[in-house]
């Protein structure tokens, strides 16, 4: 099996909590709180450990904050290789309204960080990484983070096969088809149409799209999560489409991380792409089953997988 390791440069710790009712200018008397690890590759490694397989998390953490949010990720049993970030660890915080049943998120930026900076712990991930290695880069990138900079690590990491799930400029970018190409690109359904500039309605306009982006350059394999459609996935071999797995929704929270986490462990286990992406589709189905950031449990990610409907399109 080929070594996972996932990158959290911008962490943060979650706090949670409930009021009565959220109304401006006055004191909010809350519930009890909760503190849970936050940051897109975190929780694909906390994927792929809870469905029986191995990552290291690579997590930048500084201050108090970090030091809480260390001792919360040693918690999960996540083997944590901590490199020191440029300040202190973020919050970010989601206030329910018991009343409306809205959720009020507020998230905080984090430190900023230098090229340099930077450019360092893409030497740590070397000197950590086999180079059979896949290396996860899953959610925002911190403040100080160059447009441009993912594909500076996929040109420092090669031959490391690189796995990029983000957002806002640097997925942008990324859509432009700058060389080197990531192994995998993955967006959202909402990412691809202000992307594309088309409304995306079917599977087939999807998949077209995502061909569209990995014959630019976007990635060697493009995929698009359409919700509750399951998921297309582009690659030079043709044009996939996976069912969702499950009609029940009890929490969205880290569905697209659990797919990350079901499609890389697939993957490093030599699986082809089109039968990863049958696991990383039961892993985001598992995970909208469980309460919170539960995530994926693998009973139900056992159950899943054999529901998934694979189609060539």
């Amino acid at each position: 099996m080929s070594q996972i390791l996932t990158i959290t440069l911008n962490p943060a710790l979650d706090l949670a909590t409930s009021t009565e009712v959220v109304r401006p200018n006055v004191k909010l008397r809350c519930g009890p709180e909760t503190a849970e690890p936050g940051g897109g590759g975190v929780n694909v490694a906390r994927a792929v450990t809870q469905l029986g397989g191995q990552a290291r998390a690579v997590v930048a953490l500084g201050g108090t904050t970090g030091s809480a949010l260390g001792q919360l990720l040693s918690d999960y049993n996540l083997d944590v290789l901590e490199v020191a970030a440029p300040g202190d660890t973020r919050h970010s915080f989601a206030v329910t309204d018991q009343t409306s049943g809205d959720q009020f998120r507020f998230v905080l930026n984090g430190p900023t960080w230098t090229q340099a900076q930077l450019g360092a712990v893409l030497d740590d991930i070397v000197a950590e990484a086999t180079e059979d290695a896949l290396i996860v880069f899953s959610g925002s990138m911190p403040p100080g983070a160059e447009v441009g900079f993912l594909t500076r690590a996929c040109d420092r990491l090669s031959p490391r096969r690189v796995i990029i799930d983000t957002s806002g400029p640097h997925l942008e970018h990324q859509a432009g088809g700058p060389a080197p190409a990531p192994f995998v690109l993955r967006m959202d359904s909402h990412e691809a149409r202000e992307l594309s500039g088309q409304p995306l309605v079917t599977r087939e306009d999807s998949a077209a799209f995502a061909e569209v982006l990995r014959q630019k350059g976007a990635g060697e394999i493009v995929i698009i999560a359409r919700g509750a459609d399951g998921s297309v996935m582009a690659t030079p071999e043709g044009r996939w489409h996976v069912t969702a797995a499950n009609e029940t929704v009890v929490s969205a929270i880290g569905a697209g991380d659990s797919f990350v986490g079901g499609f890389t462990m697939s993957i490093a286990k030599g699986s082809p792409a089109p039968e990863a992406l049958r696991s990383g589709a039961a892993a985001a189905s598992a995970a909208v089953l469980s309460p919170g950031t539960q995530l994926c449990r693998p009973e139900d990610f056992e159950a899943l997988l054999p529901l998934t409907e694979l189609t060539q399109l």
